[in-house]
């Protein structure tokens, strides 16, 4: 098969797993919009991050459900021994179904209702507390006692080997990124007096099995960064383990390992990640004679983010103030560029190695001004029924979508190892968007039954 390439900033050459002729087979089938998935080099990212870590005995990367909740997926991850970082109901469900149950599992809510601690709890998932007010919560919803009287309150027997963590903001200690923000704003974790609080209170309850949790940045580039994060949970590890007399089973740095949506960035270097975190735990683990610890990420944008791709088709070009190309999909299908002015790039199957080129602002159809991937983008020449591939589309692209202006979303299909396509979620129908009206009469119903 062809790979297609697309001339960027400092002479860099976009590849892509497929080829023009490749999307107008495939969109014979599956209409565009539809994203994409190449299941060849998310099993290969997977590979080299277990191959950065493999010094760590019990490493293991939770990857996030929400970045991109397909179960086809997630047992592709599967295939690594990744387990699943959930955040609700339905992540926990899709966790459960592909075969990721017990400590396979890590379940990071906030504002948690109780019957989501409860599902987590009777599928022995790892629960990662964000509030001190939760282990009473907790307790309460899994029909223990209540932890916060002088006396401990055990735990129900059969539930005693249930590994327990905390959610550390470590606040102004250590300064956010651009996209997560500062850790003393964020509505998440413990502050550090609540953690020796909270640990103390689940000691004397009876709980014996530990970990130690956080997350403080997003689409981070500099591997220092996580480096240093790293670094500060190994500290608070052993100050914890000191001063309440716990073991910690492992420390959890969280996600936030980005990717280089722009053609000028550059990819952080999972080795580089893995050996300064490696020196450190010999450090600020091993040297201090603590018991092993295993270390725990939960990355989701860095596994399948470069590796899925939203494909569209140039409806309309119009030219007022400016040059726009329309497309069939929108902002339900990739939100990014409108929520957050993030960058993806853009490549023309077809036109890779046209000269004539003009700048666009490349547009969807909802009736919202923000609905536009590019903004002054310079491209080749565009016309009516062009295909355009958005990159970088594998996270936080599909699983953002929503049905605003009755806009429907996307199917998605996965590209195997060996050429052939999948389709792993339909696209949404009319039908389905009117499924769940109650409205008087049948008038909604015989639509549904009949589109």
């Amino acid at each position: 098969m062809l790979l297609l390439f697309s001339k960027c900033k400092k002479d860099k050459m976009r590849k892509l797993p497929f080829d023009k002729p490749w999307i107008e087979e495939t969109a014979k089938k599956w209409p565009t919009p539809f994203h994409v998935y190449d299941a060849k080099a998310i099993r290969e990212n997977a590979r080299r991050l277990k191959k950065a870590f493999a010094w760590n005995k019990g490493f293991r990367e939770y990857f996030a459900v929400k970045a991109t909740p397909n179960p086809h997926l997630m047992k592709l991850l599967k295939e690594f021994d990744f387990g699943s970082d959930c955040s609700s109901m339905a992540e926990l469900i899709l966790a459960e179904k592909v075969g990721n149950v017990g400590e396979a599992i890590m379940f990071t809510s906030n504002d948690t209702p109780a019957e989501e601690f409860k599902k987590a709890w009777e599928l022995g998932a790892i629960i990662n507390l964000d509030d001190i007010t939760h282990w009473d919560f907790l307790l309460k919803a899994v029909g223990g006692t209540d932890g916060s009287s002088g006396a401990p309150a055990p735990l129900p027997k059969e539930l005693e080997s249930h590994v327990l963590c905390c959610r550390y903001n470590p606040g102004p200690l250590k300064g956010g990124n651009a996209i997560i923000g500062k850790p003393e704003e964020a509505k998440y974790g413990f502050t550090r007096e609540q953690l020796f609080d909270c640990y103390a209170k689940m000691k004397k309850a009876g709980v014996r099995r530990f970990g130690l949790h956080t997350m403080v940045a997003s689409n981070e580039l500099d591997p220092e960064y996580i480096i240093d994060t790293a670094k500060m949970l190994f500290s608070l590890a052993w100050e914890i383990h000191e001063k309440i007399g716990i073991d910690f089973e492992f420390v959890n740095i969280g996600g936030g390992i980005g990717i280089p949506y722009k053609p000028d960035q550059k990819a952080m270097s999972l080795e580089r990640v893995g050996e300064g975190i490696r020196d450190a735990y010999a450090e600020l683990v091993e040297a201090k004679g603590m018991k092993p610890i295993r270390l725990y990420m939960e990355c989701g944008r860095c596994i399948t983010g470069p590796y899925g791709y939203l494909v569209a088709k140039v409806r309309h070009i119009k030219n007022t103030y400016r040059l726009y190309a329309g497309l069939d999909a929108c902002m339900s299908n990739l939100m990014r560029p409108a929520l957050y002015g993030a960058y993806h790039e853009i490549v023309v199957p077809g036109k890779e190695n046209s000269a004539e080129r003009k700048v666009y602002d490349v547009t969807g159809s909802l009736c919202e001004n923000n609905d536009k991937f590019a903004i002054q983008r310079e491209l080749p020449v565009l016309e009516p029924g062009d295909y355009v591939v958005i990159c970088d589309a594998g996270a936080h692209g599909h699983a953002m979508g929503f049905q605003y202006n009755g806009k429907l979303r996307s199917a998605e299909l996965i590209l195997e190892e060996d050429g052939s396509v999948r389709e792993i979620r339909r696209a949404e129908t009319l039908a389905d968007y009117f499924a769940t009206l109650s409205f008087p009469g049948s008038e909604f119903a015989d639509i549904a039954t009949t589109l």
